[in-house]
C-alpha cells in the first residue's frame, strides 16, 4: 500500500484514517481497508441496494446513453454488468439537443422478484424500467408521467400493498409524495408536499421499526449536508435531524446517496463528493443507528452530527473478494460495445460498426457543423486522479473525405479534440478547442496513435500523437478542464464531416491506464 500521511484513531474497533495531506490513493487498499472515494469516477447521485449478498448501483448519466448498472459483492469493489436503455425516442435526442438533460438521480429497488429503476429527465418527465435479472434484459422504458421539471424520484412499496413515489422539483425542493400503482406504470394523485427545506432533493424512502425515513441532501452540492426525516405516517408530519456534514473535513457536500445494510446487520451510507474536474465521485461511510436515527461517519467535533471519513475498514463481508474496477480498456474484438462506452446522444447505428472491420471500431462520418453536434461520439468516464488513454486510429486514404474530422476528444465544459482533418485532399493532424483550431501539421502514414494525459489534482490535460506508439509529441500546451453539463471530464472517440455524409475511420487497441487499485 502506498505510504499515506495520516493519524490513526481507534473507534469502535475500526480504523479511522484522517489525512493531513491529500490522499494519493483510493478504493480497496488490499489490507482490509478502503480509501474514499471507493469509485474515483463520475458516478453522480449514486443509489445502491442489497439483494441477497450482492449490491447494485445506478447513477445519473444525464445525456450519455445508456444508464449503467454496477454490481459489487463487498460494497467497495464494483464492476459494470448492464446498460438499461440506449436511446430516447424524442426529437431533440436525434439532434444532440439535450446536453445536461437525460437521466437525473435514478433510484433502484427490488420488489416482487424484480429490479426496478425510476428516473426523471428535466424535459420529458418520469420513466421506469424493470428486469428479473439485473444483467438484463431490461424492459423498454415506460413513460410514467410526461411532466417537465421533476427530479430525483424514488419508489416505495409498503407492507400493506400500497405503493408510493417520492420526488422533488427542478431547482431542489420541495419533497412531494404520490400514490403510485403497484406495477409502477402510473401515478394515482397529484402528490402531497411533505417537506420544504433549503435546497432539498434526492429523497430516498426507507421503512424501519415502524418509521418511514426520508434521506435527503440539503443545502447544495458544494456546501450542503445530509438530513434524515422520520414519521409514523408516510405523509408526515416528519421529525428532522441533520446526520452528516462536512465539519472539519475537506469532503464538500457530502451529497446525495443511499442507506444500505449487510446480511449481518451492518449499515453503511453511500454519497458523492464533487471533485472538479473529475466529476462526482462515490464515497462510503460507516453508519449505525442510535435512538431511532442514523449516525453517519464519525462525530469528530462531538456536536451530534457525523463527519465523513477518508478511510476506514471494509464492510464485514464473510468471503474473499478480488479487487475489481469498472472496465476501461477495449480491443474492439467483440461484436458488442463494452459497457463502459456511452454515446453522447441517440446513436445512428447504421454509421458505426464492430463487424465491418474485424477487431476494429469503424465510424462512417455524418455531417455536423462542429464536434458538439456530431452524432455517434463514443465516450467513457475518466477514472482516478491521474491517467493516460491511448488509442490507435487507422484509415484508407481513398476512404477519407474532405471536411472529415476524426480522433480523440477530451470532453467537459470545453471540448478539446486531436485527430485527422482532411481539406482539399490534404490530411493534417489538428488540435481544436470548441470549434477553434489551435494548431495543425501535415499528417504522415495511414495510422496514428492518439493519447490523452490527465492529472485531475493539478487540473492539467494534454493531447499527444505518435506514429510508432513509443515516441509521443504534444500538439499544443497543457490545458485545464472544467466540470460541465453536470458531468466530469470524459474521453471521447469521434468522426464527423462538416460538409457531407462522407468518409470513414477505424479505432482499435484502446488502453486506459489510471492510478486506481491494482486489479486482481
Amino acid at each position: 500500500m502506498k505510504k499515506l500521511i495520516y493519524s490513526i484513531c481507534l473507534l469502535a474497533g475500526a480504523v479511522h484514517l484522517q489525512a493531513q495531506e491529500p490522499l494519493k490513493t483510493w478504493g480497496d487498499q488490499g489490507n482490509g481497508t478502503y480509501v474514499n472515494p471507493i469509485l474515483n469516477a463520475d458516478y453522480s447521485d449514486p443509489d445502491v441496494i442489497r439483494v441477497g449478498d450482492c449490491y447494485y448501483m445506478v447513477a445519473s448519466d444525464f445525456h450519455y446513453l445508456g444508464m449503467q448498472i454496477l454490481k459489487s459483492e463487498d460494497m467497495v469493489n464494483w464492476k459494470l454488468i448492464a446498460q438499461l436503455y440506449n436511446r430516447f425516442d424524442f426529437p431533440e435526442w436525434e439532434k444532440n439537443g439535450r446536453y445536461a438533460g437525460g437521466s437525473w438521480a435514478p433510484a433502484i429497488r427490488h420488489h416482487d422478484g424484480k429490479f426496478w429503476v425510476f428516473f426523471c429527465t428535466p424535459d420529458e418527465g418520469l420513466f421506469m424500467t424493470n428486469a428479473e435479472n439485473p444483467e438484463g434484459p431490461w424492459a423498454p422504458l415506460t413513460h410514467v408521467a410526461n411532466v417537465p421539471k421533476w427530479e430525483d424520484p424514488c419508489p416505495f412499496w409498503d407492507e400493506d400493498g400500497n405503493a408510493y413515489l417520492g420526488r422533488s422539483i427542478w431547482g431542489a425542493g420541495p419533497i412531494i409524495i404520490h400514490r403510485m400503482s403497484p406495477d409502477g406504470t402510473k401515478l394515482l394523485d397529484e402528490g402531497r408536499t411533505v417537506y420544504t427545506g433549503p435546497v432539498a432533493e434526492g429523497t430516498k424512502i426507507h421503512k424501519k421499526d415502524g418509521y418511514y425515513y426520508l434521506s435527503i441532501p440539503e443545502g447544495g452540492v458544494w456546501g450542503g449536508w445530509q438530513t434524515v426525516l422520520r414519521s409514523k405516517n408516510i405523509y408526515g408530519p416528519y421529525e428532522k435531524k441533520v446526520v452528516l456534514e462536512r465539519g472539519m473535513t475537506r469532503i464538500n457536500g457530502p451529497h446525495q446517496g443511499s442507506l444500505v445494510d449487510t446480511p449481518d446487520g451492518e449499515w453503511w451510507f453511500y454519497h458523492f463528493q464533487q471533485y472538479n474536474p473529475l466529476g462526482r465521485v462515490v464515497h462510503l461511510q460507516p453508519m449505525h443507528w442510535k435512538d431511532g436515527w442514523p449516525v453517519m461517519g464519525v462525530d469528530m467535533d462531538m456536536n451530534g452530527i457525523g463527519e465523513p471519513v477518508e478511510a476506514w475498514r471494509k464492510p464485514n463481508i464473510k468471503k474473499d473478494t478480488p479487487i475489481t474496477l469498472p472496465a476501461t480498456n477495449d480491443s474492439f474484438s467483440s461484436d458488442k460495445l463494452g459497457l463502459q462506452w456511452q454515446f453522447n446522444h441517440n446513436p445512428v447505428n447504421e454509421a458505426w460498426s464492430l463487424t465491418e472491420r474485424k477487431g476494429k471500431l469503424t465510424f462512417h462520418a455524418l455531417k455536423a457543423d462542429n464536434f458538439r453536434t456530431a452524432r455517434n461520439t463514443l465516450t467513457q468516464k475518466t477514472m482516478g486522479y491521474t491517467g493516460t488513454a491511448t488509442v490507435k486510429m487507422t484509415w484508407n486514404a481513398k476512404e477519407l473525405a474532405d471536411g472529415q474530422r476524426c480522433g480523440l476528444a477530451c470532453m467537459g465544459n470545453q471540448n478539446w479534440t486531436l485527430g485527422i482533418l482532411q481539406e482539399e485532399g490534404k490530411r493534417y493532424i489538428y488540435l481544436e478547442k470548441d470549434n477553434q483550431i489551435i494548431q495543425k501539421t501535415p499528417a504522415k502514414n495511414n495510422a496514428i496513435y492518439l493519447r490523452m494525459e490527465a492529472d485531475a489534482t493539478q487540473n492539467e490535460y494534454q493531447l499527444l500523437y505518435s506514429y510508432d506508439a513509443k515516441n509521443f509529441t504534444a500538439l499544443g500546451d497543457k490545458f485545464p478542464m472544467e466540470f460541465g453539463h453536470w458531468k466530469g471530464v470524459r474521453i471521447g472517440l469521434y468522426c464527423y464531416n462538416t460538409q457531407e455524409n462522407a468518409g470513414l475511420v477505424s479505432f482499435d487497441d484502446f488502453v486506459y491506464q489510471h492510478d486506481g487499485p491494482k486489479v486482481n
